[in-house]
C-alpha cells in the first residue's frame, strides 16, 4: 500500500522506491529511506492456504475471566467437534489426561484466583438469566476484582458479592432490576446481597443515585399488555408525584405499577387492570398500590382547586364581573327583606332620660355658682377693710 506523502525516487541514487512491510527501500542501492511502525496488513492470520479463512490467533482480552482469557486448554482431538476418527486411545490418552489435570491445577495459583473463578461463573449465570448484555458481565467482573483488591470479601459471602456487583452495575446504567429479581436467579439471599452492596457503596463510592420509577414503566406496561397511551399517561403521573415530593421513601417499582393502574382506569377505551395484577408485576403488596393511588387522587383534587382559584384571580385582575354565587344571592334577598320590614323613625319611641341624673347635675352647678359668689364677696370685703385701716399720716414725710 503506497502512501501519497512518501518519495518516489531514492535521494542517494535516484532509484525507484518500494514499500516492503514497514520499510521503504530503494531497489537499486538498497537504502532504507523511510520506516512505518504501523502494520497496515490484515488483522487476521491464517495457518492454511485458504485466503478466505479469517480465524484469529486467539480470543480478545476479557475481564470476565481470571486470567483475562490468555490461558490455553488441552482438548480431545484436533477439531472443534469430538470425532471417533481423532479419538486417542491407550497410553497416549492416559498421558494427555494427566497433562490436562496438571494443566488445570496450574491455572489456579492462589486462593484469590479460585474465588475469582467461582464469582465470575456466578456473575455470568446471573447475567444470562436476567437477559442482560455482555458489557454488563465485563463491568460486573471488573467491579468484583476491585472489591477483592480492597479486601472487602473477608467475612462476607462470595455469592452475595457476585449478586451485589450485578445489581450495582444495573443501578449505575439505570437498568430496572430490583433486588428481588436478582435474588430469585442468584445463589445468595437478600441479606447477603444487601450486606455486600452496602460495603461496595461505602468503600468504593459507587455512582448510584435514586431509582427513577419511570425506568420500570416500559417493562411493566409490556407485562400487563397495556398500550402506549396508557404508558405515557402513567409517565405524566410519575412526573407530577415527583414534582410534588409525594414519593419520597416509596418503593419505585410500586409507584410505577400504581401509576399504570391509575392511568388504565381513566378512560373506558383503555384496558383496565386490577390492583392485584399491578402488585404482582412490581412484586409489592396491593396496599402499596392503593396508597399511591390515593396520593394521585389527592394531588389531582388539589390541582383542580388551585386551577379554579387562579382563574378567579385572573378574572378579578382583568376587571371582569364575578358571577354571584347562590350564597351571595340568598344573602342579598335577606337584606332587602329586612329593609322592607324596618319601622319608621317617627314611630320609634324616644329613649327614656334619667330625671334624677339631670337634677343632680343642676344642683351641682348651682352649688358651684354659690361658692364663686361667696368668694367674690369675701375678696371685696377684705379690700375695703384694708382701705379703712390705712393711716393717712403715714403718707407724709417726717420732719
Amino acid at each position: 500500500m503506497e502512501r501519497n506523502d512518501s518519495p518516489t525516487h531514492c535521494p542517494e541514487c535516484d532509484g525507484i522506491l518500494r514499500e516492503r512491510e514497514t520499510e521503504t527501500i530503494c531497489e537499486e542501492c538498497g537504502a532504507i529511506v523511510d520506516t512505518d511502525l504501523i502494520d497496515r496488513g490484515p488483522e487476521w492470520r491464517s495457518f492454511v492456504d485458504d485466503p478466505t479463512d479469517r480465524r484469529r490467533t486467539g480470543a480478545p482480552l476479557t475481564r470476565s475471566r481470571h486470567d483475562r482469557g490468555l490461558s490455553t486448554m488441552i482438548g480431545y482431538g484436533s477439531g472443534s467437534q469430538f470425532d471417533q476418527s481423532t479419538r486417542i486411545t491407550g497410553r497416549k490418552r492416559r498421558q494427555l489426561t494427566r497433562l490436562q489435570r496438571e494443566h488445570t491445577r496450574s491455572q489456579i495459583a492462589t486462593k484469590a484466583e479460585y474465588n475469582q473463578i467461582r464469582a465470575f461463573n456466578e456473575i455470568r449465570c446471573i447475567v444470562a438469566r436476567l437477559s442482560l448484555t455482555d458489557p454488563i458481565t465485563e463491568q460486573a467482573c471488573a467491579l468484583f476484582d476491585n472489591a477483592q483488591s480492597e479486601n472487602l470479601l473477608q467475612g462476607r459471602s462470595l455469592e452475595g458479592f457476585a449478586a451485589a456487583v450485578v445489581y450495582a452495575i444495573c443501578r449505575t446504567h439505570n437498568l430496572p432490576r430490583t433486588i428481588d429479581e436478582i435474588v430469585t436467579v442468584a445463589s445468595a439471599d437478600e441479606a447477603e446481597l444487601k450486606a455486600a452492596y452496602t460495603a461496595l457503596n461505602r468503600e468504593l463510592g459507587l455512582e448510584t443515585g435514586p431509582i427513577d420509577p419511570t425506568d420500570y414503566l416500559p417493562r411493566f406496561a409490556s407485562e400487563l399488555d397495556l398500550e402506549m397511551p396508557t404508558e405515557k399517561r402513567a409517565h405524566e403521573h410519575v412526573t407530577a408525584l415527583q414534582q410534588a415530593n409525594r414519593i419520597c421513601g416509596s418503593n419505585p417499582s410500586g409507584v410505577a405499577a400504581a401509576c399504570l393502574y391509575h392511568a388504565a382506569g381513566e378512560r373506558d377505551e383503555w384496558p383496565t387492570i386490577t390492583q392485584a395484577e399491578a402488585a404482582d408485576v412490581a412484586d409489592v403488596a396491593p396496599t402499596t398500590i392503593r396508597t399511591t393511588h390515593k396520593k394521585l387522587e389527592a394531588l389531582e383534587t388539589k390541582t383542580e382547586v388551585e386551577t379554579e382559584s387562579e382563574q378567579t384571580a385572573a378574572s378579578e385582575t382583568n376587571g371582569e364581573p364575578e358571577l354571584e354565587t347562590d350564597t351571595e344571592i340568598d344573602a342579598g334577598i335577606d337584606t332587602e327583606t329586612e329593609g322592607e320590614t324596618e319601622p319608621d323613625s317617627a314611630s320609634e319611641p324616644k329613649p327614656r332620660t334619667d330625671t334624677n341624673t339631670d337634677s343632680r347635675a343642676e344642683v351641682a352647678s348651682g352649688s358651684d355658682r354659690a361658692k364663686s359668689e361667696v368668694e367674690a364677696n369675701t375678696g371685696s370685703e377684705s379690700r375695703s377693710d384694708s382701705r379703712l385701716s390705712h393711716d393717712p399720716d403715714s403718707d407724709l414725710e417726717p420732719d
